[in-house]
């Protein structure tokens, strides 16, 4: 589905169907279109805002801060350019009011059922939500230290295993010699993914899904050839699209998502390393000695790690430091790819002119004459010898 117009919507009164949970992410699975999403997530990040909006929620209801001041986060401004009303900091206890289902209405920054207000917020208009990431730039300084801190911290301990000799899956996709696309379902990835269409159909990289990733390829029409993760984040699609299944295990046994594995009863392998997933993902592509790695949606600044939760980047950045050269950015590849001339469209180009050339000649008079011409030499010596 779309992502829904910038026509803004008066937020005064609104009606719809609850959808309900803490996990933004698995709500968004199950949203229809004019459904209202009432969320606790605080910092709402722009990939969650995005998944909510391509499902055409009709509103938000978030019983958090949508942004709290910590670092200017994108997604409330996505919700509200997009004339989604977003009622901000209702409280938690509405997620216990509300059940899955329930029709309820929204009156200004009242939330109500049945004539009944159950709580009372703030609805976020792009002065607020722009004057407040305004606010959280100015004072990110302190925000950015700790974070700096946090992942200096961990570098020391996580050198030690990032840098360890990794046991590979016995995987049953040849990698070793081609390139690949890690395609992890963050920042443009659309955008980068629609940029890299030629790019994919011409030299068929190995395509590795992280989580829901693998739902990012189908949506252009491409299939995983390896999906990895903790397999929070797949659509039953993604399940039976017969990719090969890796489950990512820290070496200290930490292996989310091994029962939902175990739930679907299909077969998978497992692969033991430090980092995040998308971290696992890219050291998977360069142990079994692909050429060229090409990251999509991949989480590169402060910003898009405290979306996520984290509070350092100590694992990516020794994974970028191994992998070297030998990585590169989907923006990057798409930029060289499109100045690129193939030797097939040379070669149709040139097809096409020559049966221009031979459209124009058949049907000019000079040619003709001298077509006729020769036919009749060629009836007269036909005759002359037989």
């Amino acid at each position: 589905m779309g992502r829904r117009s910038s026509k803004k919507r008066p937020a005064e009164h609104l009606e719809g169907r609850a959808r309900v949970d803490k996990r933004t992410k698995d709500l968004a699975k199950r949203i229809e279109p004019g459904d209202i999403a009432i969320i606790d997530h605080q910092d709402l990040d722009r990939v969650a805002a995005d998944a909510l909006l391509d499902r055409g929620v009709g509103a938000v209801i978030n019983a958090s801060p949508s942004i709290s001041g910590r670092y200017p986060n994108g997604g409330p401004i996505r919700i509200v350019d997009a004339g989604v009303p977003l009622i901000d900091a209702v409280g938690s206890q509405l997620l216990e009011q509300v059940a899955e289902g329930d029709e309820i209405v929204i009156d200004g920054g009242r939330v109500l059922r049945g004539g009944e207000v159950l709580a009372q917020g703030t609805p976020l208009t792009s002065t607020s939500v722009l004057t407040s990431m305004e606010d959280a730039r100015s004072t990110i300084g302190s925000e950015l230290r700790q974070f700096a801190i946090n992942t200096l911290e961990y570098v020391e301990h996580e050198a030690v295993l990032t840098f360890q000799p990794l046991t590979l899956p016995d995987l049953r996709t040849p990698i070793a010699g081609r390139h690949t696309l890690v395609v992890v379902r963050g920042i443009d990835y659309r955008e980068d993914l629609r940029a890299l269409r030629s790019y994919i159909v011409e030299y068929h990289p190995v395509l590795i899904a992280v989580d829901g990733g693998a739902d990012a390829l189908l949506e252009m029409r491409f299939t995983p050839d390896i999906i990895i993760g903790d397999f929070d984040s797949l659509s039953e699609r993604a399940w039976s699209c017969g990719a090969e299944l890796i489950h990512h295990v820290h070496p200290d046994g930490r292996g989310p998502g091994r029962e939902e594995l175990q739930a679907h009863g299909l077969p998978f392998q497992e692969f033991v390393v430090e980092g995040t997933s998308e971290d696992a993902a890219m050291l998977l592509a360069y142990e079994a000695r692909a050429t060229l790695i090409v990251a999509v949606g991949t989480h590169a600044t402060m910003v898009e790690f405290l979306d996520k939760g984290r509070g350092g980047m100590s694992s990516t950045f020794l994974t970028r430091l191994r992998l070297g050269p030998a990585l590169v950015d989907a923006k990057g590849v798409s930029r060289l790819y499109e100045g690129r001339v193939r030797r097939r469209d040379m070669l149709l180009l040139i097809l096409s002119a020559m049966v221009a050339i031979l459209a124009v000649a058949s049907v000019a008079e000079p040619i003709q004459v001298f077509w006729h011409g020769i036919s009749v030499s060629v009836s007269d010596l036909y005759r002359d010898w037989f």
